[in-house]
């Protein structure tokens, strides 16, 4: 009764957790779960908007190439004493004024630093989709490695299901020749008991059935459901190539061909280009600048034509031998604010200039950067090599990898036909009862272990191999019949 429920709890709590949808259940190839993951990944999502914004900054810098035009005006109510600006005179009442003006200018040289920065900018944006096809790659990679080993998992489930059938139509059958006296009663526990230990093993593959699936799942960020099932393709048989590729031959291929080489390679041309800005801090700067403005001003006034001047007798002064005071006629005319209109006539001015400006001491600024820059130069360079060191180590780890799994899945076979003529004797053996019940199980253990290693060199054969021709440039699939 206790094993019974353990084998029933997996189901329940897989119902429970992941209820049953409606409708034909999909089945995932491995292009599909690889498209799935390329389309939904987070991570891929994150690198594409790094590319967006690359590309921004590179048209950004583009630009700044360009002249900038910059336009600006202000209204300024002034309460008391001041100089006014247009009429150079003292103003003592509240007076409104306006400026307006536009100025542009653009850098003749600056040390190349604005087209080395756009250069930079532009190798930047081809490493960031080089880092954007290693994320996919480093993906795709990972899919094929879950899928795989979902088909292991459900391999290895169905050899556990296949023994467990064995053993238990001999549990029936010894269980009859105890209740005939034909056999002994410690015969029954033993093969009882080898009955629980296989029923142990198949929930073990069935729970490593489900979080293979799970993986799979969460990996292509598909929302986790039971009813995910990938298809079940009938592989071809492993066989014995004529001659491998050479190890040798797939790093020189992948050297031209690989993202991340690409990228690290790239990235040694951008602190190239960083280096030749450091070093354009320490060149003169010479820039063309223009402008034109104009403005008002409430206390610029003028005479007013159209009111009539007003005679008045004013003295004039005092004579010097009778002291006589003096008078005279005068003219009084009215004034008036000079209009927004004529002002800004009047008022405007052009300014055109080149401006030169000769770094001399800045802290030694300049320097420190440089220096600094070629460390980064030296550090991408260093990065460059590792990747390439790297790129090599993993295609002769898996080159013999693949070597190793092939000479075992040969050996793991040829162990395989032996152990199921073995267990056959051993069966007809124990049948007749010149076997023990003890030695039974062995052989049939030996038989499930032989039957495990096989699988295991089978897929990991597969993977190796579908690593290699990865490398080589071809897409990930699978070989099927």
């Amino acid at each position: 009764m206790r094993r019974n429920f353990w084998g029933f709890f997996p189901l329940v709590f897989f119902t429970l957790m992941f209820p049953v949808s409606g409708g034909a259940q999909k089945i995932w190839t491995l292009e599909e779960c690889i498209n799935y993951a390329l389309e939904n990944n987070l991570d891929i999502q994150k690198q594409v908007l790094m590319v967006e914004s690359n590309k921004k900054t590179l048209l950004q810098s583009a630009l700044s190439v360009l002249p900038d035009l910059n336009a600006n005006g202000t209204n300024v109510w002034n309460f008391g004493q001041t100089i006014d600006q247009y009429t150079n005179t003292f103003a003592t009442n509240t007076v409104r004024s306006n400026n307006f003006y536009l100025q542009s200018e653009v850098t003749l040289f600056g040390g190349f630093q604005k087209f080395n920065t756009v250069k930079q900018n532009r190798i930047s944006v081809l490493a960031s989709k080089y880092d954007l096809d290693v994320l996919k790659n480093s993906i795709s990679l990972s899919v094929a490695g879950y899928f795989l080993d979902i088909l292991f998992n459900r391999e290895l489930l169905e050899v556990a299901r296949e023994q467990l059938a064995i053993t238990v139509a001999q549990v029936d059958r010894i269980q009859k020749k105890v209740e005939a006296g034909s056999a002994a009663r410690g015969d029954l526990l033993n093969i009882q008991a080898q009955k629980a230990a296989e029923e142990l093993t198949l929930i073990e593959a069935d729970n490593a059935l489900y979080i293979s699936n799970l993986s799979l799942q969460q990996l292509i960020d598909l929302p986790v459901t039971r009813d995910f099932l990938i298809e079940k393709p009938t592989l071809k048989p492993v066989q014995t190539p004529n001659s491998l590729v050479s190890p040798e031959i797939i790093y020189d291929h992948a050297l031209k061909a690989r993202p991340e080489i690409q990228a690290a390679e790239l990235r040694v041309q951008i602190a190239q280009k960083n280096l030749q800005i450091a070093r354009g801090v320490l060149y003169p700067t010479l820039s063309l600048a223009g402008s034109w403005g104009t403005g008002y001003s409430g206390a610029a006034r003028e005479i007013d034509p159209s009111i009539a001047p007003i005679i008045k007798l004013e003295k004039i002064g005092i004579t010097q031998l009778s002291h006589d005071t003096v008078f005279g006629y005068d003219l009084g005319y009215s004034s008036r604010v000079i209009s927004f209109n004529d002002q800004l006539h009047q008022n405007e001015n052009q300014s055109v200039g080149f401006y030169l400006r000769v770094p001399i001491f800045n802290g030694w600024s300049g320097r420190n950067s440089i220096s600094q820059a070629k460390i980064n130069r030296s550090q991408a360079e260093l990065n460059y090599d590792i990747e390439k060191r790297d790129l090599r180590k993993i295609i002769e780890q898996a080159y013999a990898d693949a070597v190793a799994s092939l000479k075992k899945y040969a050996s793991s076979e040829e162990k395989v036909k032996a152990q199921e003529e073995s267990f056959k004797y051993t069966q007809q053996k124990f049948d007749v009862g010149m076997m023990t019940s003890f030695d039974f199980n062995n052989s049939k253990k030996d038989l499930t272990k032989a039957q495990s290693d096989l699988l295991q060199a089978k897929y990991d054969f597969i993977f190796k191999t579908t690593i290699l021709e990865f490398y080589m440039g071809n897409p990930i699939r699978i070989d099927r019949e």
